[in-house]
């Protein structure tokens, strides 16, 4: 969220007038204060009215020059009724987190008695556990942690912009890391699970009401996924995007995460989806969320994404144009400065009514009431209790740990893995990725309440641990092979951690490549070739890498992949490797072969198209080669399957005899009921064949008979994760909606059901279900 070179100065004169962030009072900031004589008549400080009539109070006090100021996510206080300022940019992917960069602007510090929150792996990497309810866990801590650090004074806002549901459509992306992987379906569940623990409701949902632990913004809506790629940028990029594409790919997990996990908040994106700005697209805002989704909370822009729309995109043609623009379209809020200083002389030129300023003020006053920053006194309020305690407990750290272990990913054993604790009198450890506690922690991280790197937790095993660089950086333009090469030939075993880091891949940098970076793979293969034994190689990295060289050298006994794992990476590392600990993650995304990078990134189509030799993205549509599939990860045990039953295995959809026939119907000309009273059983027996028990996550997929233009080779429809002691079976039920699972999009964008056979799979099991339209 870098700024603009236009808008430094605003910048700069902003964040000079604050000077630094002095440690705040250890009273939190709220309105209502019942000892005020001045605020406590006022309609909007009544508790026992609807928030709604209280809001419209608020609004209808305020002055257009004060509405202006309310409209950016630096809010002032408005002192003559008692509101005190607020800072809605706060960020909470992978724990509360701290921006550097935008210290001034932030509403969570870390700058008083809290100094530390608990740091989960990178987002990518949790979803590698297919585990809805760790994720809603994740989203538990993460909330609680950010209303004690409020409740300890150290929080001017509670308006948390997480979490990324963008789908990893390009493995070069740098953002792809935030994600949870390229399935809308996973996405989805994933939006749903964290954004439901984040604002305090149940797992299940619908026990939150209107009362808020804190507030969770999806973003970035939509079609997102291209940072800086060559010489294109986000802020000008143009997404071409077909409907059949939006409908079953871009727009799954907005829906669920505004349906089904009942977001707060929504983020439009910077980029233009055909041709039109997100941020200034009525259908997106107002008609798509708002309409057909029923979404009630608030959407900010992305950072200066108003002032893109004119100084980039050349869009609008004036900044009160922009201004105009992304209020008539339903946006409420501006990360950045064009509505505090364009707003006002916009509606003066008539370009916008102070109506959409009202409607978007409404929209921002009704989400801090609904965070009780309204109700008087937080302590004695809900969420009140929650203490500094809390924040780094030994409860929550023990669940970042748990997340890094189930998410690493074995990708390749030869009968290496478990190593020995007691035949290993020696180990080497090598790469720049071993010993950086930073790496571990990826993008949008906060202060870790502790972090152990690789090299730590290994030598928490092997304390005759030898250490090596190998290269000068992660980028390793030199790498130190003679001496890397040494320490190799004097140990028993080596360990090699390789990989990416941040300057490789993040927010504003997209890879060239799929490669690992500069001379690593030549110290991989000289290392390798030193070695007494076959090496572990260790991955750190957000996105896929061609390690095929790897996967085919029989010196290479075995590959992990740990994302950026997070404060206890290391820990749940060596773990698994001296076998504590049995691994069970599967990948959220493919892993693409280099030669996918002849595919320009700006490609937004999925389907492949034979005709001109495009390949197509994601497993649900890419025919190239892979170097890992999609789902894919091995485990120290095997696990078996049996589909024991589909019931129904033929699915009736006409609501009447009287019905015209044909081979397809409109999921929307079904209704919701019959879709509801169609749903199927699907039970699947798992057995752990293994010596070690094992968390295994189970997915369900389903492919049509045959293959049409645009059909998916195949799509996940339910998954779920077990845990099996060895010898142990169990049986586990998927409830699909064939209207949802079953059906797929076509060139208009409608989700269809087409009559025919197709086929449920599980591992190497598939069993056929026959649906009636």
């Amino acid at each position: 969220m870098k700024k603009l070179p236009s808008l430094c100065l605003i910048a700069f004169l902003h964040f000079t007038s604050l000077l630094l962030i002095s440690v705040q009072s250890a009273r939190p900031p709220f309105a209502c204060d019942p000892s005020n004589e001045l605020t406590k008549s006022f309609p909007f400080c009544k508790r026992s009215l609807p928030i709604s009539e209280r809001v419209k109070d608020l609004v209808s006090r305020l002055t257009l020059d004060e509405k202006v100021l309310q409209l950016v996510d630096t809010a002032p206080a408005i002192p003559r009724l008692g509101i005190p300022a607020y800072e809605w940019w706060s960020e909470a992917l992978h724990g509360v987190a701290f921006l550097p960069h935008v210290a001034t602007r932030q509403g969570i510090h870390f700058n008083g008695t809290i100094t530390a929150a608990t740091n989960f792996p990178q987002v990518i990497l949790t979803a590698a556990t297919f585990d809805p309810l760790l994720w809603y866990r994740i989203g538990q801590v993460a909330g609680k942690e950010a209303r004690a650090i409020y409740n300890a004074g150290q929080a001017t806002g509670l308006t948390f912009w997480s979490p990324n549901i963008n789908i990893f459509r390009d493995p070069r992306w740098g953002r792809g890391q935030e994600t949870a992987g390229e399935d809308p379906l996973v996405s989805g569940k994933y939006a749903v699970s964290f954004v439901r623990g984040l604002q305090g409701d149940s797992y299940e949902g619908g026990a939150l009401g209107e009362h808020l632990q804190a507030s969770a913004c999806c973003k970035h809506f939509t079609a997102y996924d291209l940072d800086h790629w060559k010489d294109m940028h986000r802020f000008i990029f143009n997404a071409k995007v077909t409907k059949q594409d939006m409908a079953d790919t871009f727009q799954p997990p907005f829906q669920s995460c505004v349906q089904e996990g009942k977001a707060s908040g929504i983020m439009c994106a910077y980029n233009q989806v055909n041709g039109i700005p997100n941020c200034a697209d009525y259908n997106l805002l107002s008609k798509t969320a708002r309409g057909e989704w029923g979404f009630q909370g608030y959407i900010t822009s992305d950072c200066d994404a108003v002032a893109v729309m004119h100084e980039n995109q050349m869009y609008a043609k004036t900044p009160e144009d922009a201004a105009a623009d992304v209020l008539k379209a339903g946006m409420d809020m501006d990360c950045g400065y064009y509505l505090k200083y364009y707003t006002k002389s916009a509606v003066e030129k008539k370009k916008v009514k102070e109506f959409d300023v009202d409607r978007a003020l409404h929209n921002l006053f009704t989400m801090r009431m609904r965070l009780g920053l309204f109700n008087g006194d937080p302590v004695k309020l809900p969420y009140g209790n929650i203490g500094a305690d809390q924040v780094c407990s030994q409860k929550h750290q023990a669940i970042a740990l748990e997340a890094a272990r189930d998410g690493i990913v074995l990708l390749k054993n030869s009968d290496q893995l478990p190593l020995s604790k007691s035949n290993i009198k020696s180990l080497a450890v090598i790469g720049p990725n071993a010993d950086n506690a930073t790496i571990l922690l990826g993008n949008y991280a906060g202060p870790p309440c502790q972090a152990i790197t690789p090299l730590q937790g290994l030598q928490n095993y092997i304390k005759n641990t030898k250490y090596h660089k190998g290269c000068n950086t992660v980028a390793c333009s030199s790498a130190e092979l003679d001496e890397a090469v040494k320490v190799a030939e004097a140990a028993d075993q080596v360990v090699l951690v390789m990989g990416l880091d941040q300057e490789q891949e993040r927010e504003e940098r997209d890879r060239i490549d799929l490669l690992l970076p500069g001379k690593q793979q030549e110290l991989i293969t000289s290392v390798t070739k030193a070695a007494k034994k076959p090496v572990v190689l260790l991955l750190l990295c957000g996105g896929p890498v061609d390690v095929s060289f790897a996967k085919t050298n029989e010196k290479i006994g075995s590959i992990l992949w740990a994302g950026y794992p997070g404060q206890y990476g290391g820990t749940a590392l060596a773990e698994i490797i001296f076998g504590d600990h049995n691994p069970g993650g599967r990948l959220p995304m493919t892993w693409y072969p280099q030669q996918f990078t002849q595919v320009p990134m700006t490609d937004m189509r999925m389907r492949a198209n034979s005709s001109s030799g495009y390949p197509g993205r994601t497993y649900r549509f890419y025919q190239g080669k892979k170097v890992f599939e999609f789902g894919y990860g091995l485990s120290y045990s095997n696990y078996s399957y049996e589909i024991v039953s589909v019931t129904p295995d033929k699915i009736n959809l006409r609501s009447s005899t009287k019905d015209e026939k044909s081979n397809h119907k409109p999921v929307s000309n079904l209704g919701a009921d019959l879709c509801e009273k169609s749903t199927l059983s699907v039970v699947v027996r798992v057995k752990n064949q293994g010596v070690m028990t094992g968390k295994h996550p189970v997915l369900l997929f389903m492919r049509p008979a045959k293959g049409e233009y645009g059909t998916p080779m195949k799509k996940l429809v339910g998954f779920q994760s077990i845990k099996l002691k060895s010898g142990e079976t169990a049986e586990i039920e998927y409830k699909l909606n064939p209207c949802e699972h079953l059906s797929r999009a076509d060139e208009d964008g409608l989700m269809v059901m087409y009559e025919g056979l197709q086929y449920l799979l599980v591992g190497d099991k598939e069993s056929p279900i026959y649906v009636i339209v």
